[in-house]
């Protein structure tokens, strides 16, 4: 075994010898780093909304128009007059909301929480940018 891995051994001396030593061309690094820099192009990632911005306005606006036909035109007040809708609409919120009475803590939690929802989504956006940038 060991006379095998002499031979080898000289024979790979003998071809070493024999070639030159060879060295990159003067603009290698250049070829090299253009390279590199159209595979990070073309690793960058465009996310894009499942939902668009159209079609969540569009929802928006049927589920406006849901709310507002529900609150005006449910029950036996189906024939009414266009001077009466302000009316009937205001007297259906009144009525609807006169029972609901909330405590000080109730109703600073409900200012408050929206409020810091809103600072932790902006917070873990910059976040995951910074994180993801390519």
């Amino acid at each position: 075994m060991k006379e095998s891995d002499k031979n080898i051994e000289q024979l790979i001396d003998k071809m070493m010898a024999e070639e030159k030593l060879q060295s990159p061309s003067l603009d290698f690094t250049s070829k090299i780093m253009a390279n590199v820099q159209i595979l990070e192009e073309k690793k960058s990632i465009v996310y894009k909304p499942l939902i668009s911005k159209p079609v969540w306005i569009a929802i928006g606006a049927a589920v406006a128009l849901l709310v507002l036909y529900i609150s005006l035109f449910s029950g036996s007040e189906n024939n009414i007059e266009i001077d009466e809708i302000g009316k009937l609409y205001y007297n259906k919120v009144s009525t609807a909301f006169s029972g609901i009475h909330f405590s000080k803590n109730i109703f600073y939690a409900i200012l408050i929480v929206p409020i810091m929802i809103l600072v932790q989504v902006g917070i873990l956006k910059n976040y995951f940018d910074k994180k993801y940038q390519l």
